[in-house]
């Protein structure tokens, strides 16, 4: 199989359906909605269990995934879709929310474990390998003595909603900017937390 080194794999990780669709589990989805709006597509198709849409962007192909087999298998569509359109791993980029990072931080990162993410868990699965880069997208730690599921599953609020708009622009301008210049320039210029002075 020869890889199309011009074909960009974008998935955003979430659930499916209008019930999750504010939560914090579904940021990943949030940014690939925001991406498409600004690449003017929208998902209307579904392929290998996922909404797809695909733009160009300068010389590239973009296809934009969101799973919709629920968060913990989400590595199915991805893997059977990076298979499908020939993408070599470096052009894989795979965004989701991240417990571990304050709301309002962006981290982009090569490669590494799951880091006790389901979803991020099943695409290392589903794809053999753990060598694919990754758009991690701080949603904070749970208030108080409240379970982690409980909470990813809960909507934003209106005041962290403010917060999120800004992050999902900063999101697409890191997305476009891995695809333009790389994995590191995009770690040196978005890797950081929105709400530091």
């Amino acid at each position: 199989m020869t890889e199309d080194q011009n074909t960009y794999l974008i998935a955003g990780l979430g659930n499916p359906g209008r019930k999750y669709a504010n939560n914090r589990h579904n940021i990943g989805f949030m940014l690939m909605d925001r991406l498409a709006e600004h690449l003017q597509v929208n998902f209307s198709r579904v392929e290998s269990k996922a909404l797809v849409t695909r733009s160009k962007f300068g010389e590239n192909r973009l296809i934009l995934i969101k799973p919709q087999t629920f968060m913990n298998n989400s590595g199915r569509a991805v893997a059977s879709l990076a298979r499908y359109y020939k993408v070599p791993l470096e052009n894989l980029l795979v965004a989701y929310d991240d417990l571990d990072l304050d709301l309002g931080t962006i981290r982009l990162r090569p490669q590494g474990g799951s880091g006790g993410h389901k979803g991020i868990a099943s695409v290392i699965q589903e794809l053999g390998t753990q060598n694919f880069s990754r758009l991690r997208l701080g949603i904070g730690r749970p208030p108080g003595r409240m379970e982690a599921a409980d909470y990813v599953l809960r909507d934003f609020s209106s005041s962290e909603r403010e917060i999120i708009a800004v992050v999902l622009e900063l999101g697409v301008e890191a997305v476009l900017t891995f695809i333009n210049q790389g994995i590191e320039s995009a770690m040196n210029e978005y890797n950081r937390n929105l709400l530091e002075k």
